[in-house]
């Protein structure tokens, strides 16, 4: 019988040279990328944000390895981060052997990247365009809902804030002018101002002071309204004053993270469609490396667009010859600015799609399908009568742009055999037209069915969605867990960049 024979066992034992860690990293791994790509970026404001004196600091340019590569390797907890430094190979040779503590890695990540970020992932970008990985010459744009670290459950509404502050406001009208009646009785003074039903708290704490020095002599009912006026509506007062400042121009926002607006998502979690507070990150994508993103507050991708496109400018001082986005960005206010900017544009708009359809294109009643004599500026519906125009209006965007509408409205429709084909409302027919909307989406529709068109229509679908794809589902990225508009960007902008060394390590 053989003798058996096992390999020797040293991992006790004192060597008088020590193992180099570097001998155990393959070539090709994707730790030496993210080594050599972070060498090469300038750190020189994230260096100036230390101050000095105290203890030494961990080098800025070793915790941002650190932390890209362990975003790249899906591990987003910082005490994990910790615990990977202490267990993990690959993480060893990146620090040098270094143990940051969790809070350091927090702090780091949280207070020394803000603001710097954008600049190290559009310093990344501009490095992939030197190598030929992508041109900056085209952006696919595309946005995604992805929930915050704040509570599911804590939020405030504007329209609940609103009903409130209303009801309040008329409370406390009501008590001042009991209290100003007093001290017309008691004074006998006569032609007094009339308490306003609206007011807000510097005034009410002005009145409360002139009040108080009025009334000399306070009854009970009296002393216990003003008691009321200071010790409870005035801080409720404040509260919603509060809340609709923090609001500005949304809808809503989560109690405990107040950056961030309640939307509907596709993921949710008590699938039963309910609201969850989130950010809208909009990213755009080149061979499916993320070029360009930007955190929104808004749920809708409409109103995202041109500060996104201005954004992209800001960091690489040139904007791209060409956008291609879906219907959820074609907007007069989007199309004006695309067309200003001389932007080959192919961004579809509502009902591109439904519009090429049969039961669309031969429904003779819709507006868009009306014969229009733009000589005499007037439509005909399909009995043949004409709608002449009988006004103009204004419409304002929820960023403020104003688009002019033309109404035209049949002179009778009464006894029309087609009426209930045509329109159910009661009275004649009136429409609204947007000409400037409508010669817009003309240009759109034309160049979105050109070849190049199409080219971009089919391409569209693989990059940015293919790319969300990967970051919520195989880098299960579904969640933010940092809170407030500034780190949730730094935690994209980390997501962002490891996406793009994976891709270029692949």
């Amino acid at each position: 019988m053989a003798k058996v024979i096992f390999k020797e066992l040293v991992s006790n034992q004192i060597v008088l040279f020590p193992e180099n860690i570097s001998d155990r990293i393959p070539e090709n791994h994707p730790v030496r990328l993210v080594n050599h790509i972070v060498d090469q970026l300038d750190i020189t404001n994230i260096i100036n944000k230390y101050v000095g004196g105290g203890t030494s600091s961990y080098h800025p340019r070793m915790m941002l390895k650190v932390l890209f590569y362990s975003y790249l390797s899906n591990v987003y907890s910082c005490r994990k981060i910790e615990k990977a430094l202490q267990e993990n190979i690959y993480f060893m040779w990146l620090s040098g052997k270094s143990v940051p503590d969790f809070r350091t890695i927090n702090n780091f990540r949280g207070q020394r990247l803000k603001g710097e970020i954008q600049n190290l992932f559009a310093e990344i970008v501009k490095l992939l365009q030197i190598s030929g990985y992508v041109s900056l010459e085209v952006q696919y744009i595309d946005g995604t809902k992805i929930e915050s670290a704040s509570n599911k459950y804590t939020f405030v509404w504007r329209g609940s804030v609103e009903k409130n502050k209303v009801k309040l406001e008329t409370k406390i009208a009501s008590i001042l002018k009991d209290i100003d009646s007093q001290i017309k009785e008691d004074s006998k003074e006569q032609n007094k101002e009339e308490i306003r039903k609206s007011i807000d708290t510097e005034e009410l704490k002005s009145k409360l002071s002139e009040l108080n020095k009025k009334l000399k002599t306070k009854d009970k009912s009296t002393q216990k309204q003003l008691q009321e006026l200071q010790q409870n509506l005035l801080p409720r007062l404040e509260k919603y004053e509060n809340q609709l400042e923090i609001m500005g121009n949304r809808n809503s926002f989560s109690k405990t993270d107040p950056d961030a607006t309640f939307m509907r998502t596709k993921e949710d979690h008590m699938m039963n469609g309910q609201l969850k507070a989130c950010y809208n990150p909009q990213i755009s994508t080149e061979n499916q490396y993320i070029t360009h993103y930007s955190i929104h507050q808004t749920p809708g991708d409409t109103t995202t667009l041109v500060g996104h496109l201005e954004s992209f400018e800001s960091y690489y001082g040139y904007q791209s010859n060409v956008v291609v986005a879906d219907a959820g960005y074609g907007s007069e206010e989007n199309y004006e600015y695309l067309e200003e900017k001389g932007i080959e544009a192919y961004v579809k708009y509502n009902y591109f799609h439904l519009e090429q359809k049969k039961k669309i294109k031969n429904n003779a009643f819709l507006v868009q399908n009306l014969y229009y004599n733009s000589d005499e500026d007037y439509y005909v519906c399909p009995m043949g009568q004409h709608l002449i125009r009988v006004g103009h209006g204004t419409r304002t965007s929820d960023n403020g742009y104003k688009s002019e509408v033309t109404y035209y409205q049949a002179a009778r429709c009464i006894g029309c055999p087609l009426r209930g084909m045509c329109h159910k409302a009661e009275g004649v027919r009136l429409i609204s037209v947007n000409h400037r909307l409508k010669e817009l989406k003309a240009k759109a529709r034309d160049c979105l069915m050109s070849s190049k068109g199409l080219f971009h229509r089919s391409k569209r679908p693989i990059e940015p969605e293919a790319v969300f794809g990967q970051l919520k589902s195989n880098n299960k990225f579904n969640r933010f867990t940092l809170r407030g508009l500034e780190k949730v960007n730094i935690e994209f902008g980390l997501m962002a960049i490891a996406h793009n060394l994976r891709k270029l390590s692949a």
